[in-house]
């Protein structure tokens, strides 16, 4: 947590050198200079101009040692989650405290991975916070001793059932990144207000589409766990579904995300209203994680409080 409290600052400070005033541009063309007029072309500035890759946003400083200390917490998580396993005897997200210690480090770990695809930086400050504040409340109030396993997760459905929400998880909470940034960018192509540094970002056409795949993969990976789930609850409780609370909510995850994945596609949901619809998907996720868990009786209880 220390670590990404230094990579947080490191983002935040590199979001802060983006809205910085750009400095008098030397030697740009004509044309350049008068693109740099227009906020929603920022970019194009810097590619027709001379100035060096390190002066822009994207080679800042601050980014690469944000990025770097991302890497190094990550590994120390990663080191936390295994050796928490090795304590226990068995995998580490059968109770509150192990599932927000282990769906934080793969949701750090997603948003690492899809740097090999998209440049997907600027949200490092959300995916760390996000991070941050999960594994405050998991260590302040989630935290509980190892204790023998309950008897119905001893099963290697627990490995590929809870691994697999925890994905799909991941890529909701990247995906309700790109949809909110997409808002805050949609409202400053309208209006011309908003963060400066919004100009050094994609568009908010492009926002919503990379919003679009990322969930897209995120939906499949919550399909599997809610098939996975009624095949586990079968062998467990012989039914494939009885009602109980958590599979409701699972079941009603699933269906909200189907419904952007097909509005967006079939009835032209696009722009604000798909970027909302999403937002919503997540907080029907993050609802599921800690108000159904803490508040709620059922076959799931197995918070561990």
């Amino acid at each position: 947590m220390a670590v990404y409290t230094f990579a947080f600052i490191a983002f935040t400070v590199d979001l802060a050198r983006r809205s910085a005033p750009a400095p008098e541009l030397v030697g740009a063309t004509p044309v350049a200079a008068a693109v740099g007029q227009n906020g929603r072309t920022g970019l194009l500035t810097r590619l027709a101009t001379d100035v060096p890759a390190e002066a822009t946003p994207k080679g800042s400083r601050s980014l690469r040692v944000a990025m770097a200390l991302t890497v190094v917490g990550w590994l120390l998580h990663v080191a936390g989650i295994i050796t928490r396993g090795i304590a226990a005897g068995y995998v580490p997200w059968s109770n509150m405290y192990g599932f927000a210690l282990t769906a934080t480090g793969i949701a750090v770990g997603v948003f690492l991975a899809v740097q090999f695809w998209q440049d997907l930086r600027f949200l490092g400050a959300y995916i760390i916070g996000f991070a941050l504040v999960f594994l405050g409340l998991g260590t302040v109030n989630f935290y509980v001793a190892i204790v023998p396993q309950p008897v119905p997760l001893q099963s290697v459905w627990l490995v590929i059932h809870v691994f697999v929400a925890t994905l799909g998880t991941a890529f909701f909470a990247i995906g309700a990144g790109l949809s909110l940034v997409q808002l805050l960018q949609d409202r400053r192509e309208r209006t011309g207000a908003g963060p400066r540094f919004l100009e050094t970002l994609p568009t908010a056409t492009q926002l919503e589409n990379l919003a679009y795949r990322v969930i897209l993969i995120g939906f499949v990976f919550w399909t599997f766990t809610l098939i996975a789930g009624a095949i586990w609850a079968e062998r467990a409780w012989g039914r494939y579904w009885g009602w109980d609370t958590k599979e409701v909510w699972t079941f009603i995850i699933w269906v909200i995300f189907a419904g952007y994945i097909h509005a967006r596609a079939t009835r032209g949901w696009r722009g604000s209203r798909s970027a909302w619809l999403a937002l919503v998907g997540f907080g029907a996720v993050l609802f599921n994680f800690t108000i159904v868990n803490l508040f709620f009786k059922g076959l799931h209880s197995y918070s561990g409080l």
